[in-house]
């Protein structure tokens, strides 16, 4: 399967969201490796609703942990630790969207942070950011743990209200590719995020990052 990654600053910021938005735009099957909290709707659920993907193009997580905490403590919780040889991208026709779990240096184990995982793949990573006070530091900071462990970065996409400064500043420090910007929908529903994510992102190129 060719691949992109899709990561994030932190947990709550609008990744799944916009992975919905992606695979649907992209006729994707989409892959969430693992999910921490089962009480409520799960992030493949909410790609499914949102994204209306079909079930047969939502691949079954690796763990399903039942705490809504960093992976490594809900594991811990369920008495399981997770296999880093396991880790492995699927093979398989068409596009192929993953959703990491919360920011990048997010703990799988006492020593596997999600980072190390997307390093082994080198596949492009898109970085979900939020617009609000503070994701200057926090997107930059991520940006600089990525090159560091040389994941190639396909871009920032942001989510939130437009802040031309805040978003202009991260992709100039960052040195980075502004994707675009999903505002924030009221209802949030699967025609109103396909429009938004049309009217606001290039995916002539987002197709073209799959092939690189």
């Amino acid at each position: 399967m060719s691949s992109i990654i899709v990561t994030g600053t932190d947990t709550g910021i609008g990744k799944t969201v916009f992975s919905a938005a992606l695979v649907a735009a992209l006729g994707a099957t989409y892959w969430k490796p693992v999910q921490s909290g089962l009480d409520e709707a799960t992030d493949s659920q909410t790609v499914c609703r949102l994204g209306r993907v079909p079930g047969e193009r939502l691949l079954p997580e690796l763990y399903r942990l039942k705490t809504p905490v960093s992976p490594h403590l809900s594991a811990q919780l369920d008495g399981i630790t997770l296999d880093r040889a396991l880790f492995v991208l699927p093979e398989g026709p068409g596009p192929l969207v993953v959703e990491g779990a919360g920011g990048l240096l997010v703990p799988l184990t006492e020593d596997l942070l999600f980072a190390d995982v997307f390093a082994s793949w080198q596949r492009p990573t898109i970085l979900c950011a939020r617009t609000d006070l503070g994701t200057i530091n926090h997107t930059l900071l991520s940006i600089e743990a990525m090159r560091a462990r040389s994941i190639p970065i396909a871009g920032v996409a942001f989510q939130g209200v437009h802040r031309e400064d805040t978003e202009a500043t991260i992709c100039r420090l960052g040195n980075v590719r502004r994707l675009g910007r999903l505002p924030f929908l009221t209802p949030l529903a699967p025609d109103s995020l396909a429009d938004a994510f049309r009217q606001n992102f290039d995916l002539t190129y987002l197709g073209s990052v799959l092939n690189d």
